[in-house]
């Protein structure tokens, strides 16, 4: 199939040739370790500091407020595993929700096995955490809520401002995983009252392998990778001065499009919801309707599986996914979709689609098309559906 739609960049993104080429020289040109003393590392020293203030900029923080890791999941791991680990003394208890990235969810149940208590709230019908029950959950020993800014499946922004503000009132260190909301939507960690906040490269035509934590001034969190005094002796390891570069390139070509990019995304993403909603029936919208991600759609289509239609997808040239690409290779269904309330059967069949900033109307129209006929063409072999028409038709 020469044609090639891409509609999965919540999985991950096409690094920008203006990234590339920022990076290239820092391969074989500009190759010095910043931490050596001569001249000639100095240029790598400085690229790291420049992207560093860049990436601060684009969240209202200080520089030395961010610390360059290997990507998202380490990021997460270590604001919550040295958070348990220097607040300790304090308490043991975290609270979290039941739809957050494997790499938080994985991460909380290796701290249940050492000794920490894990609240996982639940979510509306739309993946919103009540904050009322986030209140209620609040303990004499909680130090540490990590909920996500926006949820990497079905969209949903989180009220995060309102999270913040119940956190600080508590004394209680908040962290978000903003993997997929960070250059994407507005994000300030003063005005939200965020102490660590998780970002990754590859989200946003950047290169794989890069990411950070903003870790709030006077917080006492240790390294997570033990070594060298790398990252002002917090993250230790040779800095992957290509991978910040480019970080720090993408951030910057980001930021500057950004209001235009929501704009013309939230157009594209509405079109295709309302054209498919209208004219695909027993379909579904996961996650809020207005308050999710310039780029997200997910849908629920009822008598099919997500598999089966993402593979007629490919081979139509589409590229989408079922959910987190992080799983994709699991027949369990979504837990997200779970957490919201779907039934396993109708949680099976979701197709989650994200776009980019060079996806066009033509390419949704073609893509809405596909869909349709992939969707009655497998609820034709349904025997479930079949048999719901049978019913419905007396």
């Amino acid at each position: 199939m020469d044609k090639k739609i891409y509609l999965d960049n919540a999985a991950t993104t096409q690094t920008r040739l203006e990234v590339v080429e920022a990076m290239l020289p820092y391969f074989n040109e500009k190759y010095g370790n910043p931490s050596s003393v001569y001249e000639f590392a100095s240029q790598s020293k400085k690229a790291v500091t420049e992207a560093r203030d860049t990436i601060a900029k684009a969240i209202n923080a200080s520089s030395n407020e961010i610390y360059f890791t290997g990507g998202g999941s380490e990021s997460d791991n270590w604001a919550l595993k040295c958070t348990a680990e220097a607040y300790k003394e304090k308490g043991n208890h975290i609270i979290t929700s039941k739809i957050e990235h494997h790499a938080i969810l994985h991460t909380c149940e290796y701290l249940e096995k050492n000794g920490f208590e894990i609240t996982y709230l639940d979510v509306d019908e739309n993946g919103s955490v009540n904050l009322e029950q986030l209140k209620a959950a609040i303990r004499p020993t909680t130090i540490l809520i990590s909920i996500m800014f926006a949820n990497n499946e079905i969209g949903t922004i989180q009220p995060i401002k309102e999270i913040g503000e119940i956190a600080k009132a508590n004394g209680i260190l908040f962290h978000t995983d903003a993997v997929q909301a960070f250059a994407q939507v507005e994000i300030d960690v003063n005005e939200l009252n965020i102490d660590m906040l998780s970002a990754s490269g590859h989200k946003i035509n950047g290169p794989k392998g890069i990411g950070f934590l903003y870790i709030r001034t006077g917080l006492k969190l240790r390294s997570l990778i033990h070594g060298g005094a790398q990252e002002r002796r917090r993250r230790a390891g040779t800095e992957n001065v290509p991978g910040i570069v480019g970080f720090g390139k993408a951030v910057e070509i980001a930021m500057a499009t950004l209001k235009e990019r929501q704009e013309t995304e939230i157009a594209l993403r509405d079109y295709m919801i309302d054209r498919v909603l209208a004219e695909i029936p027993y379909t579904r919208l996961n996650g809020d309707r207005r308050n999710r991600l310039p780029n997200n759609m997910n849908f629920s289509f009822q008598f099919i599986e997500g598999e089966s239609l993402l593979i007629m997808l490919d081979m139509q040239g589409i590229c989408g996914s079922s959910g987190s690409a992080c799983t994709s290779g699991s027949l369990d269904p979504s837990h997200v979709l779970l957490a919201i309330g779907l039934p396993h059967e109708i949680a099976h069949g979701s197709l989650r689609l994200t776009l980019s900033h060079d996806t066009t109307k033509e390419d949704l129209d073609y893509t809405i098309e596909k869909v349709k006929e992939i969707v009655a063409k497998l609820r034709e072999m349904s025997p479930l559906y079949e048999d719901f028409l049978k019913k419905h038709s007396r």
